[in-house]
C-alpha cells in the first residue's frame, strides 16, 4: 500500500480531537500579505478555509490589500502625503482603497474558495454597519478606528453554511462617510465583537521572537507587554500585538499571530500539536485535546 496514503489516514486520525475541540468555534482569520498575490497560495488558503467549514468551524475572514492599493494609485497618478511613516487617505485615495479593498481584492478570495467547493459571499465594513469608524489621526484623514460594530450579519452567514469574507472599508458617524482601517485592526475588532474563539493574524514573518531571535510559541499578555517595554517586540510587530492584547481584552479566548508564508498554516496551527507562530492568551485552553 502506498505509504503517503497511510501517512495521511494517520494524519486525519490523530486530527480528530482538534476537530471535535473546535466544532461550532468561531475563528477569525486575517489574510494578507505575499499571499494574496499568488494564485497558488491563494488556492492554497481557500482550500484551508473550506476544510475549516467542513469540519464544522465557523471561519470568518478579513483581509487587506496594500500592495494592490499602491499598484492602482501609481497607476492613476494619484500621489499620497507621508506623517510619520503613515499614508495621508484624502478622499481620492479612499475611492481608490475601496474599489481594490471591496472589489478586486474581496471578490478574488471569494472567488478562490467558491472554486475549492465552499460558499464564500463578500462584503465590507459598510454593509448592515457591520463597522462604524472615526478617524484614528485627523492628520491621516480617512483611516479609521471602529467604534461601533454591528456583527450580527456575520452570525447570519456562517448560520447559514456561508464563510463571510470582509472587506476592511467602513462607514463613518455622518452620512456619506467612508474610512479605510488597517485589516489587522478590523480582524480583531471583528473577532473581539463575536467572542471568537480565535484569532489568526497571517503575516510575512514566523511569529513574535524573544531577545534570541527564537520564536515563542506562547505568550501572555503579560510577557507580550513585557519585551515591548524591553525593545524585543518593535517595528511592525508592535501594531499586531497590539492587535492582539485589544482582542483578548475584548473576550476572544486566543490569538495566534503566525507565517502565512507556511504552506496549510491554518490547518497546522488549528489541527496539530505543532502549530505555526506564537499563540497569545491569557489562560490555559478550557478544553485540551488528550494527550497534549
Amino acid at each position: 500500500m502506498n505509504r503517503d496514503w497511510i501517512a495521511t489516514a494517520r494524519t486525519l486520525s490523530e486530527a480528530l480531537p482538534y476537530m471535535q475541540r473546535y466544532t461550532g468555534a468561531v475563528v477569525v482569520v486575517k489574510f494578507g500579505g505575499n499571499a494574496m498575490g499568488d494564485d497558488e497560495a491563494m488556492a492554497e488558503f481557500a482550500r484551508d478555509i473550506v476544510l475549516m467549514r467542513q469540519v464544522g468551524m465557523n471561519p470568518v475572514v478579513v483581509h487587506g490589500g496594500g500592495p494592490m492599493i499602491n499598484d492602482l494609485l501609481a497607476k492613476l497618478g494619484i500621489k499620497s502625503d507621508w506623517v510619520r511613516g503613515k499614508r495621508v487617505t484624502d478622499k481620492a485615495t479612499v475611492e481608490v482603497v475601496e474599489m481594490v479593498l471591496s472589489g478586486l481584492v474581496n471578490k478574488r478570495i471569494v472567488q478562490a474558495i467558491n472554486d475549492q467547493g465552499g460558499r464564500a459571499v463578500g462584503i465590507s465594513g459598510k454593509d448592515d454597519d457591520l463597522m462604524v469608524c472615526e478617524a484614528d489621526d485627523p492628520e491621516l484623514g480617512f483611516v479609521g478606528r471602529p467604534v461601533e460594530m454591528n456583527v450580527q450579519v456575520l452570525r447570519d452567514l456562517y448560520g447559514a453554511g456561508i464563510i463571510p469574507v470582509v472587506a476592511p472599508v467602513a462607514t463613518g458617524m455622518a452620512d456619506n462617510e467612508t474610512f479605510n482601517v488597517n485589516g489587522d485592526t478590523a480582524a480583531g475588532a471583528i473577532a473581539g465583537a463575536l467572542k471568537a474563539d480565535r484569532l489568526l493574524l497571517l503575516t510575512d514573518v514566523s511569529g513574535v521572537k524573544n531577545a534570541s531571535g527564537d520564536v515563542m510559541t506562547q505568550l501572555t499578555p503579560e510577557e507580550v507587554r513585557d519585551l515591548t517595554a524591553e525593545g524585543v517586540i518593535a517595528g511592525g510587530m508592535i501594531p499586531k500585538t497590539e492587535t492582539a492584547l485589544k482582542a483578548l481584552a475584548d473576550g476572544v479566548r486566543a490569538v495566534v499571530i503566525l507565517d502565512g508564508r507556511v504552506r496549510n498554516a491554518c490547518l497546522l496551527e488549528l489541527f496539530t500539536d505543532h502549530g505555526a507562530g506564537s499563540l497569545i492568551r491569557s489562560t490555559a485552553p478550557r478544553v485540551t485535546p488528550r494527550g497534549v
